[in-house]
């Protein structure tokens, strides 16, 4: 898989590989990835000033319907890593994010692709969103745009 070309700078965030991430061998396990893939899709959220806990009360969530990662190398217990993810542009009812995990030495550990949906559940049933209610719509919009360049 290769990372679509990007105009706008990642959402970066830097992890290290901890003994809970990780198989008895000391190797990153594969469902860590997954977490980690989580974790910064709603850590963007919340730096765009959207937690994810105001998305879910308002009866809104945002489920995978797609993940690919290939795996270039293995990640170990202690390394320290730098997660890269971009917010696309939307695609229909799907929202795409593209992501790398960055080893010390800049090699590409691994790349993802993944596609969530927005779902509104009201009273058991669930609606699936073409359009985002505000102030989730802003949020997307800011989420695409990157992080502000530093000062």
């Amino acid at each position: 898989m290769v990372i679509e070309s990007v105009t706008t700078r990642p959402w970066r965030w830097s992890k290290r590989v901890l003994p809970q991430h990780t198989d008895h061998g000391g190797v990153m396990w594969h469902g860590a990835y997954v977490a980690w893939l989580e974790e910064a899709r709603v850590e963007a959220l919340a730096a765009v000033g959207l937690p994810y806990g105001v998305v879910s009360e308002a009866g809104l969530e945002m489920p995978v319907v797609r993940l690919e990662i290939d795996y270039r190398q293995a990640l170990h217990h202690g390394e320290q890593v730098l997660l890269e993810s971009w917010a696309l542009p939307r695609k229909g009812v799907r929202w795409p994010w593209r992501s790398r995990w960055l080893c010390s030495d800049g090699e590409v550990a691994a790349e993802a692709r993944v596609e969530l949906v927005l779902v509104r559940f009201d009273g058991g049933r669930r609606t699936l969103l073409r359009q985002a209610p505000e102030p989730l719509g802003e949020a997307l919009r800011r989420l695409q745009q990157g992080p502000e360049p530093p000062a």
